[in-house]
């Protein structure tokens, strides 16, 4: 489903104009992102739940030049389902 698709069925489901709709998803997405940048953790009752993890340097190698390179350490969103997110999608 496209950025489009989801406001569409936002719209549809919840009686709102698409522009309304695109208004809010928008603004839950800049909410998120926000959060997520100033380190903090978001959980959503029976959605799931969204945090900073640090992913550590790591050694590697460049598949073009066989070549070793160093890869930094670096912050990386993630995103943990619920448990009612994990029950309605194995149904």
């Amino acid at each position: 489903m496209k950025k489009s698709e989801l406001i569409a069925a936002v719209a549809a489901k919840g009686g709102y104009s698409k522009k309304d709709a695109e208004k809010a998803l928008d603004a839950v997405v800049n909410t998120i992102t926000e959060s997520l940048a100033n380190g903090e953790k978001i959980s959503i009752v029976g959605f799931g739940s969204f945090e900073v993890r640090e992913r550590a340097a790591k050694e590697s190698i460049n598949p073009a030049t066989k070549q070793p390179i160093h890869v930094p350490a670096k912050k990386v969103p993630a995103f943990k389902a619920g448990k009612a997110l994990k029950e309605a999608v194995d149904k």
